[in-house]
């Protein structure tokens, strides 16, 4: 199993890194997402989009401002070039195409790319947020996950029970334990992550789904 030294969030956001290329523009959910931009290497910058009216935010750390903050209102700084602007024109930057990767945490996903990340329901929620616009808006959508429910059931689903925030759109899904791409033909078993075995990952999916030859 995984080692007990890395904490699962921080795999998969170390894996999720491994997916955004120098100069794109990037929306990351609340929660475990904000975590990405730590495991970046040096030699890709990515341009931070938020939908709370800003671009070219800079990371969660050193010289933060309490007065400017994430879409998840944690004080954050920005970098320069960077710029504000209100409501409309972030979303309009995000229906328009511009951002080319948002991650987004996941309450549940299924074989056929639905996501549910939205809310429960009898339980109280603050709102959508933007993710209904950015799993349509966005060029390519990652759910940064973890594999299993606190009450240990999964969360990759054959079919989502939840309210969708969006249907056929997931392109692919990181968790502590693999890494799944969403096809026309269903889920795809791309990698196994360090320490995780195929057995375990089969024991813990209720999705069906095939695997990469190369993991043979």
């Amino acid at each position: 199993m995984i080692s007990t030294l890395i904490n699962p969030k921080q795999i998969i956001a170390a894996r999720v890194a491994k997916e955004l290329r120098d100069g794109d523009v990037v929306n990351l959910g609340i929660g475990l997402p904000t975590m990405v931009p730590n495991f970046l290497p040096e030699d890709v910058n990515v341009i931070l989009q938020s939908e709370n009216g800003y671009i070219g935010l800079g990371p969660l750390e050193g010289e933060i401002d309490p007065d400017l903050v994430n879409a998840g209102g944690q004080p954050s700084s920005i970098l320069p070039g960077g710029a504000f602007f209100d409501s409309l024109f972030s979303f309009e930057l995000i229906r328009g195409g511009h951002v080319d990767v948002t991650v987004l945490g996941g309450l549940e996903v299924d074989a056929n790319g639905n996501l549910a990340n939205w809310m429960v329901p009898g339980k109280m929620v603050p709102g959508m947020g933007g993710a209904m616009d950015l799993v349509t808006g966005a060029k390519k959508v990652i759910v940064a996950m973890e594999h299993m429910a606190k009450n240990g059931s999964s969360k990759i689903l054959q079919q989502c029970r939840l309210p969708l925030t969006g249907k056929g759109v997931v392109d692919m899904i990181v968790t502590e334990l693999a890494v799944f791409r969403v096809t026309e033909a269903g889920l795809v078993l791309e990698e196994l992550q360090e320490g995780v075995d195929l057995e375990t990952v089969k024991e813990k999916t209720e999705a069906s789904f095939t695997v990469n030859p190369a993991l043979a």
